[in-house]
């Protein structure tokens, strides 16, 4: 079927109790599913072994601490049981239209990447899996919070075996980009990409950044943000849901062609913020004569599409 991978914060406090829930509702997908939690995190161990999920303690970090996204992406690969992965941020809570999705998305695709928006919902106690209607109960509290995230933000990668191994620069998790990166590389290498959020509801469960020193700020404008925002190429390589080349619906899977409206959107900032360089190479020695001052780019620049977004943040 298909083998889930993540890593966790600590396990303590209000993280424990959402990530629990989150690992629970994946091992409710199908029978078959495999998870592996990756990390020597506080209480990782623990949680593993009383969720019966596999633990890999094993991961890649900076001097600071901070976890190389590759590390857990590449080992997963190699040691999947199936052939379909999927990398789920450890706060995302998937119900059953998940498990329809991607069998969807299967039948018709051998190779391919989906993904989705999620919708923020307020969850701070464990969730009773035993009682029949959790499901039911997660939905209508999700649908009536009512709050939807843009395309930029992106939390789960159905993915074929074997498309990322060895290919992830050195993106810190916890930090944002990495996921666009992760959709543009899709596309760069000729794989579908199926946005799948008419049909799936997957449920973020709200939390604060009080596990960086410096809280959100430090999440999204930190160092370790910037390190990952530079491996985004200037904006080239940042991709959000609206680059998916095909919609999956509920009665239908289409094409995508406002794809082509979002490619030719940042094409045409491209091409103005070049021009607009070139403009200020050639008149230089005018302006200079004139004492005129250098200008800065317009707004308009490539990187002006809000690399404030995502991944990993969670």
């Amino acid at each position: 079927m298909l083998t889930f991978f993540t890593t966790a914060k600590p396990f303590r406090g209000h993280s424990a109790i959402i990530q629990r829930n989150a690992l629970e509702s994946w091992k409710r997908i199908h029978p078959e599913v495999e998870i592996f939690l990756f990390g020597d995190d506080e209480g990782t161990a623990d949680a593993a072994r009383e969720l019966r999920i596999r633990h890999e303690p094993e991961v890649e970090r900076n001097a600071r601490g901070t976890k190389y996204l590759r590390s857990f992406f590449d080992s997963a690969q190699r040691s999947a049981r199936h052939n379909l992965l999927c990398y789920v941020n450890c706060d995302i809570l998937l119900l059953s239209d998940f498990r329809a999705a991607v069998e969807r998305v299967r039948s018709w695709r051998k190779d391919f990447l989906m993904i989705g928006r999620r919708w923020d919902t307020e969850i701070t106690a464990p969730i009773d899996f035993s009682r029949p209607d959790w499901e039911a109960d997660i939905r209508a509290r999700a649908l009536q919070a009512n709050f939807q995230r843009p395309p930029q933000w992106i939390d789960y990668f159905v993915f074929s075996k074997g498309l990322y191994l060895g290919q992830i620069p050195p993106f810190l998790t916890g930090r944002p980009g990495w996921d666009n990166w992760l959709v543009w590389y899709a596309r760069s290498s000729g794989v579908a990409v199926v946005d799948a959020s008419a049909v799936v509801l997957a449920v973020h469960q709200n939390h604060d950044y009080s596990y960086h020193p410096d809280g959100a700020a430090g999440v999204w404008e930190g160092d370790e943000a910037q390190q990952n925002y530079a491996l985004l190429g200037n904006g080239r390589h940042f991709y959000t849901i609206e680059n998916a080349t095909h919609r999956l619906l509920p009665r239908m899977l289409r094409k995508n062609y406002r794809h082509y409206l979002v490619v030719g959107r940042k094409t045409a900032a491209g091409i103005a913020y070049r021009a607009w360089f070139s403009m200020l190479d050639a008149t230089r020695p005018i302006r200079s004569r004139l004492g005129l001052r250098k200008r800065r780019a317009p707004a308009a620049g490539p990187n002006a599409s809000s690399c404030n977004t995502t991944g990993g943040r969670k």
